[in-house]
C-alpha cells in the first residue's frame, strides 16, 4: 500500500480532474476517505452537514443530468453530495453533547452553556443559517478533496447543477431546509492535469486592509 502524501504535498498536487476511470475505490479506503471527511470542523460541532455518497448507476445518470450533463459524475465510481442542513442547530443536539462529554472534550458547563447558545446564536442569523450551514458543508468537501489526493485518489469540485434536481435525486425533495453546497465527484485521473499557476501573491493576498498588498 502506497503511503499517504503529506498535507502540503497533497495541496500543491491536487487539481480538479475533467475524465476519471472507472475503476473501483475499495470499501475500506473509502470509509477512510468518509472519516476523514467529516472528521471537518463545523459551527460549535454541530455537523450539519449531510452527505450522500451516489454509486448506483442509474442514481449517478439522474444526478449527471441535474449537473448539466458533467460526465465526471457518470465516469468516477463515487459522488460525493454534499447537503447542509440549516436547521440542524435549532433540532436535537443531544448526541452531540453526550459524545463531547464522553470523550471530556466538553464539561457540563460548556454543554450547558452550548444548550442555551445555539439555539439563540441559530435564531438570530435568520436568513443565513443557510449560508452557515453551507460553509460548514464546504469545509468537509475541502477536506474530502485533500483528503482523497493524499490516498492516491482525485477530485473535482462541481458547481454547476439544478438545486431542486439535485435534492429529487437525493431523495430531499421535501426538506426545505437543506440546500445543496457542492458535488464531488472522487476517483482515479485518467488523465495528468498540470499546474495552471497562481497570481503573484501581491495581486489579491493583503496586510491588515485592501490595498496594502503582502511581500515576502
Amino acid at each position: 500500500m502506497t503511503l499517504p502524501l503529506d498535507v502540503p504535498t497533497a495541496i500543491n498536487q491536487r487539481r480538479s480532474i475533467k475524465n476519471f476511470t472507472t475503476a473501483p475505490i475499495a470499501p475500506e479506503l473509502l470509509k477512510t476517505l468518509v472519516e476523514l471527511t467529516v472528521a471537518a470542523p463545523s459551527s460549535f460541532n454541530i455537523q450539519d452537514w449531510r452527505i450522500i455518497l451516489v454509486q448506483d448507476e442509474a442514481q449517478k445518470a439522474a444526478l449527471a443530468e441535474a449537473a448539466w450533463g458533467q460526465k465526471q459524475i457518470i465516469q468516477a465510481p463515487v459522488t460525493f453530495v454534499f447537503a447542509a442542513d440549516a436547521a440542524a442547530g435549532g433540532g436535537e443536539l443531544t448526541p452531540i453533547y453526550e459524545q463531547a462529554l464522553s470523550t471530556g472534550a466538553w464539561s457540563e458547563g460548556t454543554v450547558k452553556y452550548f444548550q442555551q447558545a445555539i439555539p439563540g446564536f441559530q435564531k438570530n442569523l435568520g436568513e443565513k443559517t443557510r449560508e452557515y450551514a453551507i460553509k460548514d458543508a464546504m469545509i468537509a468537501a475541502t477536506h474530502l478533496v485533500l483528503a482523497a489526493e493524499s490516498l492516491g485518489l482525485s477530485s473535482c469540485f462541481l458547481n454547476g447543477w439544478i438545486e431542486d434536481k439535485v435534492k429529487a435525486v437525493i431523495g430531499a425533495a421535501d426538506h426545505p431546509h437543506l440546500a445543496i453546497a457542492v458535488v464531488v465527484p472522487i476517483g482515479y485521473a485518467a488523465e495528468p492535469r498540470l499546474n495552471p499557476g497562481r497570481l503573484p501573491l501581491d495581486y489579491n493576498v493583503f496586510v491588515d486592509r485592501l490595498g496594502n498588498p503582502y511581500q515576502i
